[in-house]
């Protein structure tokens, strides 16, 4: 049942990015590529998605991101600030205009005094005068792999509010 609800929100969201001209690429962590796979599995999500990373690890976000070290040492990899490097550092790929990061403990149990499900992401569009980037620390109950789709869910059904307070001139 949820699969069919991540599905439709998924749709709704390949319609709004296609009606706005927004090119996609998303920066997974802790939702290991699910919220690619779950838009990639709309029809017609190849006109609006530029692709999708899982940057599981430090070095990842550093390697395959471009994720200044400094943000990885200074915050913890759970962090606002980390999602919001994340998705800067996607913002850099051409022609990507909007980007969805996220990076969380989506396990049993904490790490580093953060609870389990605790969930930081960040929604960021490309304007033409700046960045508009979005944050939200969110936490989710339940085992892994509903806390997981809890996530994909939050994630995809902001993407069209934030871009309209981009549009709005908000920038953070």
């Amino acid at each position: 049942m949820f699969e069919v609800d991540l599905r439709e929100a998924a749709q709704r969201v390949v319609e709004y990015l296609g009606r706005q001209r927004l090119r996609l690429l998303t920066a997974e962590s802790c939702t290991g590529g699910h919220i690619a796979a779950v838009l990639s599995s709309v029809p017609g999500s190849g006109q609006v998605m530029e692709g999708g990373l899982v940057v599981y690890s430090p070095t990842a976000k550093r390697e395959l991101l471009g994720v200044e070290a400094m943000w990885l040492e200074e915050f913890n990899l759970t962090s606002v600030e980390v999602a919001r490097a994340m998705a800067e550092a996607a913002l850099r790929y051409e022609p990507t205009n909007a980007v969805l990061a996220v990076t969380g403990l989506l396990d049993e149990e904490g790490k580093d005094g953060i609870a389990p499900g605790t969930v930081c992401l960040a929604w960021g569009f490309r304007m033409a005068d700046g960045l508009g980037l979005f944050t939200r620390r969110v936490r989710f109950t339940g085992d892994p792999d509903w806390m997981r789709q809890q996530t994909v869910r939050h994630a995809l059904e902001l993407i069209p509010e934030f871009h309209r307070r981009a549009l709005a001139g908000e920038r953070r």
